[in-house]
């Protein structure tokens, strides 16, 4: 017989709940350890006690609850009575801690009706939030008017306008339904707006190498062009190359993870090809590092990122669904004109473009056969690496031109044999 069926159930619970009050409580005594004890509501044992109490009452009477309801009032004005005269006396308005209070005394209410897993994250959730205080004004000072109204598209993009669309397609002509195409503005514009989160809020001082990483989750090919730019300029000293073959190399887990939301079975079939290009562009850009790193200054680094725009704009998904449906058409003729055979070679012509769209819609498409779809895929990011060495060339200055052609021409070789692989394994 197990160790634990021999502990009662009622005492593992008195346990959860004396461990969690004591744990926010001592939390409490570190984040005021600074502060006059005499003017503090309580903290470790106050918290503890608090706890306890919830969970006495609430076994006196686990039918109707009264007891445990009467606690709460009493503990309620004695929080309420300690709030009016910490603001009559010192003027602090602050609420947090009568509201962890309350918390905790209903931590019983957790420990006998949820699983401990929920209880666990309840109590992780308190802890995490009290102590990220001064990261979240951090937070705020950063965010304007415009972050809140970013957020509030998104929400209404994924929320709001996704589930109120039909999934039959468009028209005959049009073999994709409003739902799919939305679903995948959605998913681009999501990976984009993390992206440009991460950058701003969480990363806002980073290197190159970091801007290369985040630039390459929002677009590689953006990413290259504003990076050769600055080098040309002067505001980046060293390590562009390198910063854009990471960034390249992040396209490759982006199609990935684009694959396994969108077509587990694709998926299974371009994985290990583009984790082995994505292998060779870190290898790549770790050949390519020398020993001074440069910075980029914080704003320049925000237009890399963000290339001076809202990751959310109407007008972005506008393009974007313009984008896709024209592909799904074009996509449809070439299959019904040429079959499965023309998309590979479609897809050479469509990586001088913004690949996303087209990506999509090779993932969606039920008509065509996992390894056709599997190496058009790759044959586009080949056709884009190509279109991005060309960008860097010609955007970049002379001192960097060289090893951009060798880590392109390196990349995109790698690319064709792992096409021709592919395409074998296709005829096989």
């Amino acid at each position: 017989m197990p160790f634990q069926n021999y502990i009662p159930e009622a005492f593992v619970r008195f346990l959860l709940v004396l461990v969690f009050s004591l744990i926010i409580g001592l939390e409490q005594r570190r984040h005021h350890i600074s502060e006059n004890e005499d003017l503090l509501f309580g903290t470790d044992r106050t918290f503890t006690f608090i706890g306890l109490l919830g969970y006495v009452l609430f076994i006196a009477n686990t039918q109707s609850y009264i007891p445990f309801l009467a606690g709460f009032l009493v503990i309620g004005f004695l929080l309420g009575i300690n709030y009016f005269q910490k603001i009559s006396q010192h003027s602090n308005y602050g609420l947090t801690t009568s509201i962890l209070a309350l918390l905790t005394y209903c931590l019983p209410i957790m420990v006998f009706t949820q699983p401990v897993w929920l209880v666990l994250a309840f109590v992780v959730v308190i802890l995490i939030l009290t102590e990220l205080k001064p990261h979240f004004i951090s937070i705020a000072k950063k965010a304007s008017e415009e972050e809140y109204i970013t957020l509030a598209k998104f929400i209404a993009f994924a929320g709001v306008i996704l589930p109120l669309l039909p999934d039959q397609p468009i028209s005959a002509q049009i073999p994709i339904s409003p739902y799919r195409l939305w679903l995948a503005v959605v998913v681009v514009s999501g990976i984009s707006y993390i992206s440009y989160l991460l950058r701003k809020f969480v990363f806002p001082d980073s290197g190159i190498i970091l801007t290369g990483i985040l630039g390459g989750l929002y677009s590689s090919t953006a990413t290259t062009m504003i990076i050769a730019r600055h080098e040309k300029e002067g505001t980046i000293e060293n390590n562009a190359v390198s910063a854009i073959m990471v960034s390249t190399g992040m396209m490759y887990l982006r199609i990935i993870f684009l694959a396994f939301l969108f077509n587990t079975t694709i998926s299974r079939v371009i994985t290990i090809p583009l984790l082995i290009l994505f292998v060779i562009s870190m290898l790549l850009s770790k050949f390519s590092l020398i020993r001074k790193s440069g910075i980029i200054p914080i704003e320049t680094e925000n237009k890399i990122i963000t290339g001076n725009r809202n990751p959310l704009e109407l007008k972005t998904a506008a393009i974007f669904g313009v984008l896709f449906i024209f592909f799904a058409v074009i996509t449809d003729y070439v299959i019904k004109t040429y079959g499965n055979s023309g998309v590979t070679t479609l897809a050479y012509i469509v990586g001088v473009t913004d690949i996303d769209p087209f990506l999509l819609n090779l993932l969606q498409h039920n008509t065509i056969a996992e390894l056709i779809a599997g190496m058009a895929i790759i044959n586009a990011t080949n056709s884009n690496n190509l279109l991005k060495m060309v960008y860097a060339i010609t955007l970049g200055s002379k001192a960097i031109r060289k090893s951009l052609i060798l880590n392109f021409s390196v990349l995109i070789f790698s690319g064709f044999i792992v096409s021709i692989i592919v395409n074998y394994l296709v005829k096989v």
